[in-house]
C-alpha cells in the first residue's frame, strides 16, 4: 500500500486548502482512509476519517464545521477540505488507510501512512 498526500502549502489565516491522497495497492479489502497531523514540539494528532463506503465520516472536534473528508474510489482518493484555516492547524498532515475490518475506526490505529505534506498558516 502506498499513499501519497499533497496540496499542501503556505496560506493567511482564514484561507482554504484542499489536500489529496492518492492510494495504490489498495486490494482485496475494504479500507477506511483518514488525515492525522503533526505540529512541531507536539503530538500526533487525529484530523478525519472517512469509511471505505464513504457514507460515515469523523472529525476531531478542533476541525469540526472547517474540515470536510471526501473520497472518489474510482479515483482511489481521498480529500480534505480545509476551510477557515487558523495558525494552529499548522502541521504537517498525513494520509492514513487501514481495512475497515481492523477496528481502526474506532481505535484510531492506521496501519498504512504516507509521506505528510506540509500545511503553514500565517497570523
Amino acid at each position: 500500500v502506498q499513499l501519497q498526500a499533497y496540496g499542501g502549502g503556505m496560506v493567511q489565516a482564514g484561507d482554504s486548502l484542499r489536500l489529496s491522497c492518492v492510494a495504490s495497492g489498495l486490494t482485496g479489502s475494504n479500507y477506511n482512509m483518514g488525515w492525522f497531523r503533526r505540529a512541531p514540539g507536539e503530538e500526533r494528532e487525529f484530523v478525519a476519517a472517512i469509511k471505505w463506503t464513504g457514507s460515515d465520516t469523523n472529525y476531531a472536534d478542533s476541525v469540526k464545521g472547517r474540515f470536510t473528508i471526501s473520497r472518489d474510489n474510482a479515483k482511489n482518493t481521498v480529500y480534505l477540505q480545509m476551510n477557515s484555516l487558523k495558525p494552529e492547524d499548522a502541521a504537517v498532515y498525513y494520509c492514513v488507510a487501514d481495512p475497515d475490518f481492523s477496528g481502526s475506526w474506532y481505535s484510531y490505529e492506521y496501519h498504512y501512512w504516507g509521506h505528510g505534506t506540509q500545511v503553514t498558516v500565517f497570523s
